[in-house]
């Protein structure tokens, strides 16, 4: 039940709490898309789609990991994936710990009924690993929610500010690597809010992960987060300290990039955007994580997350086109943005 009042309170924070970065951003303001006045395209012939772990996305979007383990997720999961599913998107679902560990609780994550056709990802903490984890578990997982792939989250600063957090995290690129030679699906190495670097990016990449999620800080912050819910004054205070940790996304994936340039990469971290997305495609991202928005409307009414997919979606396409790219590939043509220097 810890695992249930933690997702209930993780869910509550989000939607109620100020918990962005106070000052850090995604570092995407940095950059311009160079305007076509002449782009010699159709809008509407402008093609969104992208080949991501087998399946054809009809946008390059992931619908980030949120939530699942708590009563209140099971109704935000199923319409974030109806979302998915109408419009050609892909989703993550929440660490599945807790549908692993209390059998009531696996309906909160299971999805498929209502999106039978999307790429969708099962996920579990890395840190589990160094608790007694296995290969076996994280095969249950995927065959819980019927999932294409495996995310394993990295988050050693979430996992540090909880009193009840998983502290140990010496030993675990051996076990991941194992994961990913023995699961028999492809892994994604995730992490939640505050980036990978360029070494990690490579040790990864060396490892057997199919995917890299950047995950960049200038989104939510999840110290932030954890300060809303730590047990004592000192605890928030050291929450607090952390409120601007972290790599901006933005060079998170010219890191990943430079480090893992096999490897097909999601940007996610404080992309709010259809413009930000196209500027990530840009710099080389093969799609796009964006949660906290989705949570919004997840919590709205039925409906309202593919509506949110949908303004997305036409961002992009209005990007791209004025970007004279007709494809996602023709996004990372040379000069196809430009670096803006103060």
């Amino acid at each position: 039940m810890v695992h249930d009042r933690r997702k209930a309170d993780h869910i509550r924070i989000n939607l109620e709490e100020d918990v962005q970065f106070p000052r850090l951003t995604n570092g995407l303001e940095r950059f311009r898309l160079a305007h076509q006045a002449l782009p010699e395209l159709a809008l509407m012939a402008v093609d969104t789609r992208v080949d991501l772990l087998g399946k054809r996305l009809r946008i390059p979007l992931l619908i980030s990991s949120m939530t699942g383990g708590a009563e209140t997720a099971r109704t935000i999961n199923r319409r974030l994936a109806a979302g998915a599913q109408a419009c050609g998107a892909a989703m993550g679902l929440g660490s599945l710990r807790a549908g692993l560990e209390q059998a009531e609780m696996a309906n909160t994550f299971r999805v498929r009924d209502v999106a039978p056709d999307i790429l969708l990802l099962a996920n579990l903490g890395a840190g589990q690993l160094n608790t007694g984890y296995t290969v076996d578990h994280c095969r249950r997982a995927i065959e819980m929610v019927e999932a294409d792939a495996l995310i394993l989250h990295l988050n050693p600063l979430q996992e540090a500010l909880q009193a009840d957090g998983d502290w140990d995290w010496s030993g675990l690129l051996p076990k991941i690597e194992t994961v990913c030679r023995q699961l028999g699906a492809p892994v994604v190495a995730k992490e939640v809010g505050w980036g990978i670097g360029e070494q990690t990016a490579r040790r990864l990449a060396d490892a057997g992960v199919a995917v890299l999620d950047v995950a960049g800080a200038g989104g939510t912050s999840w110290s932030e987060v954890e300060s809303h819910r730590a047990a004592t004054p000192m605890l928030r205070e050291v929450c607090r300290a952390f409120a601007d940790w972290g790599i901006p996304t933005a060079e998170a994936l010219l890191m990943a990039r430079r480090g893992a340039p096999g490897l097909p990469l999601i940007a996610s971290g404080g992309i709010r955007t259809g413009i930000e997305a196209a500027k990530s495609l840009a710099l080389g991202a093969t799609a796009v994580g964006i949660a906290g928005p989705f949570l919004e409307a997840a919590v709205a009414e039925d409906g309202a997350v593919a509506a949110a997919i949908e303004r997305f979606t036409a961002e992009l396409r209005i990007a791209m086109f004025c970007a004279g790219a007709g494809n996602v590939a023709a996004l990372r043509e040379p000069d196809r943005i430009q670096e803006i220097h103060p």
